[in-house]
């Protein structure tokens, strides 16, 4: 018997959703796999490892720069005048290596002052 993919997928095109369904759960019976597609993992990139640290970069300070300079200065520890180099000098980064709850935090607490952030 020869396989005819053309006349199989105009019987597809043709079945409604219940008997495509009944189609899925015979395949997935007769050859022991499942149709659920996978989800793509994070840091697929880097051999499918998940990221577990990140780097905080302060891309855009905002209008309220005052305001970030004194979050930066809580963040990283530093005195006024790098916390301000660092604001001035966006897009910088502001914490290397951080953990994922870490690197959130530091993120929600810029942007709650206007400011723009991107983990990495």
């Amino acid at each position: 018997m020869a396989f005819d993919k053309d006349n199989i997928i105009e019987q597809i095109k043709e079945a409604s959703i219940t008997d495509l369904n009944d189609l899925v759960k015979a395949i997935e019976e007769e050859f022991d796999v499942t149709a659920a597609a996978a989800a793509p993992a994070a840091g697929a990139a880097d051999g499918g490892a998940a990221k577990d640290s990140f780097d905080v970069e302060l891309t855009e300070p905002g209008n309220q720069k005052v305001k970030a300079i004194k979050v930066v200065r809580e963040i990283t520890g530093k005195g006024l005048k790098d916390s301000k180099d660092l604001v001035d000098g966006a897009p910088s980064v502001i914490k290397e290596g951080a953990k994922e709850d870490e690197a959130n935090d530091i993120k929600s607490k810029l942007e709650e002052v206007g400011a723009s952030v991107t983990l990495k």
